[in-house]
């Protein structure tokens, strides 16, 4: 399994726009062959920033994900929403039973 982990930090004002975006992005990729999980979460300690919590079957899945115009068109309507580059962490996870 793959899991991704990513936060935005949005402009001041563009919450409802960027949290708009955001849940279209995951109810999409929710769609998608490979998503086992895909999340977005408003930070409660900052309000101005959103975290992303996605967990994916393999990188087959993943690289179906992000060559989606639809991904991409997410990634282009909210880099005008924050305020620094975004960050992005994928890491190689196996499951202890």
């Amino acid at each position: 399994m793959i899991i991704i982990t990513g936060d935005l930090l949005i402009k001041k004002g563009n919450m409802p726009l960027a949290l708009q975006y955001a849940q279209k992005h995951v109810a999409q990729s929710r769609t998608e062959a490979g998503c086992i999980s895909h999340g977005v979460y408003q930070d409660p300690e900052n309000p101005l920033r959103l975290f992303f919590y996605e967990q994916w079957a393999d990188q087959a899945a993943i690289d179906a994900h992000f060559a989606l115009p639809s991904s991409q068109n997410f990634v282009a309507l909210v880099s005008d929403l924050v305020t620094e580059v975004p960050n992005l962490h994928i890491f190689n996870a196996e499951q202890i039973k």
